[in-house]
C-alpha cells in the first residue's frame, strides 16, 4: 500500500492546531441527479443501514435510486435557500462563527468545516488541513447525541483517511455533548425566544431523529442520550410534567424503529384536543430537509388536518449567539493541553531561529 507524499511538510514548522465541524451532508443541489449521487453515497454505508451488502445493495441500486431521487428532489426544492442547502449554509457560519468566537476568548486556531457525506468531504477537508500545516485536529461533530449511524460512520471516515496518510496529525475526537450545560441553555433560550413573540403552547414536542430499535438492544446509548436532553431542557424551562413530548423522526423501510413516532403523535394529541403544540428538533444543530419540510411543512400539515389549531416550529440552533458560545466552551474543553494561541507560532519561530544557528554555528 503506498501512503500519500507530505508536499507541505517542513521541518521544524510550527504546527497548527485546527478544529474541524462535520455535519452529515446535503445533495449539492435540489435535482435528481444530485440527490441521486447523494443517496448512493449515504445509504451505502453500513452503519447508516445494517443489512447484509448481497440484499441491500441490489434494492438500492435496483429499486430505491431508481425512484426516490425525484420525489426527494422535489422536497429539497421547496427548503432550497439562495445561497444553496440550508444544511451546508448554517455549517459553513457555524464555522465561521466559531473560529471568531474562539478568537475572542484567546485561542486563535483555525475552523474549517466538513461533511461526511457530500462535499466537502472528510477526506478533502483533511487533506486541505495537511496542507495548511495542521499537526493538532480537533474532530467536532454537530451531532450532540451519539449514534453509531452518525458519530461512529464519522468516526470511519476518518479513520479511512488515516490510513493512506504518511505522517498522521494529532486528532481527537469529540463524540456528544447531549448533556453540556451551555447546550441545553442555548436550547432553551431557543424556546424561550419563540415563546415571548408566541406565547406557550398546550405541548412541546422535542423530535429527535429515529435509528431503528435494534439499535437500542445492540447496546447503542442514542435513545438514551435523546430522553436525558429532553429531560434537561424540560428542567431548564421549568415545565410542568406531561407538557414535554420527546419523539422520534425519519422512519426508513419497515422495521421498527424508536418510538413514539413524531407525526402519529402530533395527529394523536389533535385528536386528544390538544389545540396548539411547538416543535423542536434538539438533535439537529442546523435547519435542513428533516426539519424545515418533514417538521414545518409536514407535520404540521398533518396536525391541522387532524384538528390541531396553532403548531409552532421553533428553529434549530444556527447561527445562535448561545449556541455558538457553547461550541467554543466544548471545542475549548477537548483541546485542553494544545497550544491554541500565539505561544505554537512563537515557539516554530525560536525552532527556527535555533536551526539556523546550528548550520551557521551562531550562538543560539
Amino acid at each position: 500500500m503506498s501512503f500519500a507524499p507530505e508536499p507541505a511538510f517542513a521541518h521544524g514548522a510550527a504546527a497548527k492546531t485546527v478544529v474541524l465541524l462535520c455535519n452529515l451532508g446535503t445533495p449539492d443541489a435540489p435535482t435528481p441527479g444530485a440527490v441521486r449521487r447523494y443517496l448512493a453515497q449515504f445509504l451505502s454505508d453500513p452503519r447508516v443501514v445494517e443489512i447484509p451488502r448481497l440484499l441491500w445493495l441490489p434494492l438500492l441500486h435496483g429499486v430505491i435510486l431508481r425512484l426516490r431521487p425525484a420525489r426527494s428532489a422535489r422536497r429539497y426544492a421547496s427548503i432550497w435557500m439562495p445561497e444553496g442547502s440550508p444544511l451546508r449554509v448554517w455549517t459553513e457560519k457555524q464555522a465561521l462563527l466559531l473560529g471568531g468566537y474562539l478568537g475572542q476568548r484567546g485561542h486563535p486556531v483555525a475552523v474549517r468545516y466538513a461533511m461526511r457525506y457530500g462535499e466537502p468531504s472528510i477526506s478533502s477537508a483533511l487533506d486541505a488541513l495537511k496542507l495548511e500545516g495542521a499537526d493538532r485536529i480537533l474532530v467536532l461533530p454537530l451531532y450532540p447525541q451519539y449514534a453509531a449511524s452518525t458519530t461512529a460512520s464519522l468516526g470511519d471516515g476518518v479513520a479511512a483517511w488515516m490510513r493512506a496518510v504518511r505522517n498522521v496529525p494529532e486528532l481527537r475526537f469529540v463524540k456528544h455533548y447531549h448533556d453540556d450545560a451551555a447546550y441545553i441553555a442555548a436550547l432553551a433560550k431557543r424556546v424561550n425566544d419563540h415563546w415571548v413573540t408566541h406565547g406557550r403552547p398546550d405541548r412541546l414536542v422535542l423530535s429527535f431523529h429515529g435509528v431503528p430499535r435494534r439499535t437500542l438492544e445492540l447496546g447503542d446509548p442514542y435513545h438514551c442520550e435523546c430522553l436525558k436532553t429532553g429531560r434537561l431542557l424540560s428542567d431548564r424551562l421549568k415545565l410542568r410534567e406531561g407538557v414535554t413530548v420527546v419523539t422520534f423522526q425519519s422512519r426508513f423501510g419497515q422495521a421498527e424503529w424508536l418510538k413514539p413516532y413524531t407525526e402519529p403523535t402530533l395527529v394523536e394529541l389533535a385528536r386528544q384536543g390538544v389545540g396548539r403544540v411547538d416543535v423542536m428538533c434538539p438533535g439537529f444543530t442546523a435547519d435542513c430537509l428533516e426539519t424545515l419540510e418533514e417538521i414545518d411543512q409536514q407535520a404540521r400539515a398533518a396536525f391541522l388536518s387532524a384538528g390541531g389549531k396553532e403548531f409552532g416550529y421553533i428553529p434549530c440552533l444556527n447561527d445562535q449567539h448561545e449556541w455558538i458560545a457553547a461550541l467554543a466552551g466544548i471545542a475549548l474543553k477537548h483541546m485542553q493541553g494544545w497550544d491554541t494561541g500565539t505561544a505554537s507560532s512563537d515557539a516554530g519561530a525560536l525552532e527556527q531561529q535555533r536551526q539556523r544557528a546550528r548550520a551557521t554555528g551562531a550562538p543560539a
